[in-house]
């Protein structure tokens, strides 16, 4: 899961309101810049690169076949990570915005078992006090959905016990940590804008909690496909 670019942290920071680089901060999209052989090779395998299949509609098919057009050039951008989960065999779902590295996303992660998941699924109050979650819960040992909070707290305590650890298993939901390569398309007037296509695809109140560096929540939709192909 490690990226050259966002090693792990020697001394990981836990704490809901711990300071994280933005995505893609500091970030230059410089088409021009020096590139490694390898790199070059990645970025020229990339350009042909389009929506395929029938599971696209055709607006999205064409627009993608254009785009290698109007904007034939590849920018590589650094690797983001996201949260994705899966219940039983239904397919991979995202779970979160993209995160700079991944312990952030472990972090938002270890949150949202202790935090988010208990409240959304009734075993909290939503009214609750904001510093009640799923430890405070199994310490005082007194409610009677004890067990089914007991097993998110426990998730939450392994995934901050081993900063490696990038899947945990809570009622059948198998949450995991996604590494998502980027890129970017360019063309002689810059980057490429929206495309006509280009449609918002979740459903209304598919939300997401997440702290900003001051430890304030906020919720957000998940994150949408983030290769512009």
């Amino acid at each position: 899961m490690d990226d050259p670019a966002k090693p792990e942290p020697l001394s990981p920071d836990w704490s809901p309101g711990a300071r994280s680089p933005r995505v893609d901060d500091g970030l230059v999209l410089d088409p021009d810049a020096p590139l490694s052989p390898f790199q070059t090779s990645e970025r020229l395998s990339l350009r042909s690169l389009t929506y395929t299949g029938t599971r696209f509609p055709y607006p999205v098919l064409h627009d993608s076949a254009q785009a290698l057009e109007t904007h034939p050039d590849v920018v590589l951008m650094t690797a983001a990570f996201l949260i994705v989960e899966r219940s039983g065999n239904e397919p991979w779902t995202p779970g979160g915005g993209l995160q700079a590295t991944a312990h952030d996303a472990r972090r938002t992660l270890a949150f949202a078992l202790a935090w988010w998941e208990p409240r959304n699924r009734g075993l909290i109050p939503y009214d609750a006090e904001t510093d009640v979650d799923a430890h405070t819960v199994v310490a005082e040992n007194t409610s009677p959905a004890l067990a089914e909070v007991a097993a998110f707290a426990e998730a939450a305590v392994r995934l901050r016990a081993d900063r490696r650890l990038n899947q945990v298993e809570v009622h059948d939901t198998i949450s995991r940590i996604a590494r998502a390569p980027r890129l970017l398309r360019g063309g002689p007037d810059g980057p490429e804008g929206p495309r006509l296509s280009d449609i918002n695809t979740h459903a209304p109140g598919a939300l997401h909690p997440h702290l900003d560096e001051h430890g304030a929540l906020h919720f957000e939709e998940p994150a949408e496909d983030q290769a512009a192909f």
